[in-house]
């Protein structure tokens, strides 16, 4: 084979690769607050949609060790309603995604242990979120500043 004809693919990858590169970190950041966050919020939903078939199912089916299910419902639904929102709005983000990945640890432990690859994905965007923090289209970006004393940049 030509060394020629293959370089001409390798060059084009590398192109490729280097476009890629220039993606901005805060793309992955607000696409992962938006992808997480709509996975809690939807599920929020289902369970306010029929409170009576969420208790039951937090009695029968989930079966959290420890809590009650009435209160284990109650827990989980508020922070399916309102983690999400301040994930959106990128505003007290880092904590937000605390409750979350709490949750998410005890439905792959307690509840759905079979699951995991889903689970899996959920931590992995959260742990991103929380440890890279939540990018510069976000609230907290111009909050932040302002708790320090200054102004937003």
């Amino acid at each position: 084979m030509n060394p020629t004809m293959t370089a001409a693919p390798a060059a084009r990858m590398t192109a490729l690769l280097a476009l890629l590169e220039r993606v901005p970190l805060g793309v992955f950041q607000l696409l992962f607050r938006i992808a997480v966050g709509a996975v809690y919020w939807n599920a929020g939903l289902t369970k306010l949609a029929s409170w009576q078939t969420t208790l039951t199912l937090f009695a029968q089916e989930y079966q959290v060790p420890v809590l009650p299910p009435e209160f284990a419902a109650y827990m989980a639904t508020t922070v399916e309603l309102t983690c999400p929102v301040l994930l959106f709005l990128g505003l007290a983000t880092r904590l937000a995604t605390l409750p979350m990945l709490g949750q998410a640890v005890v439905i792959q432990l307690f509840v759905y242990p079979e699951s995991w690859i889903e689970h899996l994905s959920w931590a992995a965007m959260l742990l991103f979120i929380l440890t890279r923090g939540p990018g510069p289209i976000s609230l907290d970006r111009f909050v932040a500043p302002l708790l320090r004393g200054g102004a937003a940049r």
